[in-house]
């Protein structure tokens, strides 16, 4: 008797050994399958990348579709629909590339060297008026002309030789260009879509097809969260590890760390006080990136010039920004003060090292009495009482900021008052493209790996309504003359820098972001960059 139950005791300990083990091994298995659950700050616009307009867009699009060149995790450009790095004539301007012939869209169809000739034409004409048609405008053969109407667009700058070679043909040797195609704009489009789907492609997840290590699932214009789900016709399927990635949109930093704590969110995005409160919780983590806080500084409204037309009013506004203070009282997530358009460690001078903060030095540091005599100059011309609207977007901590420069400005000068405006991101980006505005606090990323990328925005043309004739031939200059000789560029984008935020204050920058998250231990593989997609998400997975 003592045997048997001795032998029923082993047999029910062996059970409850056995019990534990699938056990232990269902849940592993339910955990590597759960979606990986990210947030966005503002709402995802569109899935058609020549229509791109902000962050979210970007990330998603990058997620769903895939350019000639990508990046890798040290922001290094890598070949992707390409083959190999671009085959570039002596002269530097015109390119040669060789597309995979394994690379194909989620219908079947083969991603050819046509997708990308088509949709760069998409891009440049101007009958779509697309926000970044400037980036073909700045460097692409007769881009400039067809913009114009003055050329038609099949005479744009690039050539589809065969089905998987691509010629492209520059204005000048451009030595970003390159990191150029890693932006969404350049990607390719499926030309039997486009037919297909008309004026609603890329308004749902539904109107696209894709070629990009995922695909957007239950996401229309009019939803706050949207999932991708890994692409099984994607050349490279085998290297993506995640089989979905669900997203919500969380505006409210103590919202995304709530989600965060209760399980819901396996990476939170951090501002202001939530990230300084969290600088010493076990997930905190921080990127640097070349991502700026500014204000636009608008100078025509509504075909009327607005007081900003005035250089010493822009001046004084400028350096009464105390930006010590914004960035360690109001943003204060680690972010720092910025006293230029370029970011810091964001780019090198080509032979010394040195980076381009470091060597142009600090511009328009806060300084009350300077301030104060440009404001006494300006109500000279423009009255004793100024008023100006600050528009701001509903995400993040911008409308505190917007709160804390309104206070400043108008505890610093008497007779000025200045009116708040928030609105959704995708709202204000909408006003400010039709220049609907005074000034605009909001954020900017570079699209490529150059300073010309964020000072080419003031260039005479732009939707501030700046202009400055001095300011655009140095940027010719930098673009012509001196684009075989990396040092005199250089030397001649720092005084382009000088030019417009120094002589002239055609913007106010204020802070340079810091990317301040808590993550889940378990997820690897995001990859935070400084420029093009701000997160690229092919490697992130569950471990």
């Amino acid at each position: 008797m003592k045997k048997a139950m001795l032998t029923k005791s082993c047999l029910f300990v062996t059970l409850l050994i056995l019990s534990g083990c699938s056990t232990e091994k269902t849940n592993e298995a339910e955990q590597e399958n759960q979606p990986i659950r990210l947030m966005s700050e503002s709402e995802l616009t569109t899935l058609d990348t020549s229509n791109m307009l902000d962050f979210p867009d970007a990330i998603v699009q990058t997620a769903a579709f895939e350019g000639l060149y990508a990046l890798d995790e040290e922001d290094e450009v890598i070949p992707a629909v390409a083959k190999e790095m671009p085959d570039i004539s002596e002269d530097g301007k015109t390119y040669t590339i060789q597309l995979r012939e394994d690379a194909s869209w989620s219908n079947d169809d083969p991603v050819t060297a046509d997708d990308f000739e088509a949709a760069w034409k998409k891009m440049i004409d101007p009958e779509n008026a697309l926000e970044y048609s400037f980036l073909l405008i700045d460097t692409m053969e007769n881009a400039e002309a067809i913009a114009a109407g003055e050329k038609e667009v099949d005479e744009l700058g690039i050539e589809a030789l065969d089905d998987h070679t691509l010629e492209i043909h520059l204005n000048e040797a451009t030595p970003y260009f390159t990191s150029l195609l890693t932006f969404p704009t350049f990607f390719p489009q499926n030309q039997n879509a486009i037919e297909e789907f008309g004026e609603d492609y890329g308004s749902s997840s539904e109107t696209v097809v894709y070629n990009g290590p995922f695909v957007v699932e239950n996401w229309d214009q009019s939803q706050t969260d949207w999932e991708l789900a890994k692409n099984d016709k994607y050349w490279d399927q085998e290297n993506v590890k995640a089989d979905k990635i669900h997203y919500d949109v969380v505006k409210e930093s103590s919202t995304a760390l709530n989600l965060y704590n209760d399980g819901q969110l396996d990476v939170a995005t951090l501002t202001g006080e939530m990230a300084r409160q969290n600088l010493n919780h076990e997930d905190f983590e921080d990127y640097p990136t070349a991502t700026m806080n500014y204000i636009r500084l608008n100078q025509e409204r509504a075909g009327k010039d607005t007081p900003l037309k005035n250089e010493d009013l822009r001046k004084a506004l400028a350096l009464g920004v105390d930006k010590e203070n914004l960035v360690n009282n109001v943003i204060a997530d680690g972010s720092e003060p910025l006293h230029g358009a370029i970011t810091k460690d964001f780019i090198s001078h080509p032979e010394t090292g040195e980076d381009f903060r470091e060597d142009t030095g600090d511009l328009m540091k806060y300084d009350k009495d300077q301030a104060l005599s440009y404001w006494e100059k300006a109500q000279e011309e423009l009255g004793d009482e100024i008023t100006l609207e600050l528009l701001v977007t509903d995400e993040g901590n911008y409308k505190k900021m917007g709160e804390s420069i309104q206070y400043q400005w108008q505890d610093l000068f008497d007779g000025l008052t200045v009116n708040m405006k928030s609105m959704p991101t995708e709202s204000a980006l909408n006003l400010a493209r039709d220049s609907d505005y005074d000034m605009f606090l909001i954020y900017w990323t570079p699209d490529y790996k150059d300073p010309i990328s964020t000072l080419n925005t003031l260039y005479s043309g732009n939707d501030r309504n700046y202009s400055n004739e001095t300011y655009d031939q140095l940027l010719d200059d930098a673009s012509g003359k001196y684009a075989n000789d990396p040092v005199k560029r250089w030397e001649t984008l720092i005084a382009a820098e000088k030019e417009v935020m120094e002589d002239t204050a055609g913007m106010i920058s204020i802070s340079q972001n810091q990317q301040s998250i808590l993550q889940n231990s378990d997820i690897s593989g995001m990859n935070y960059h400084t420029f093009a997609a701000p997160v690229t998400l092919k490697d992130v997975h569950r471990e």
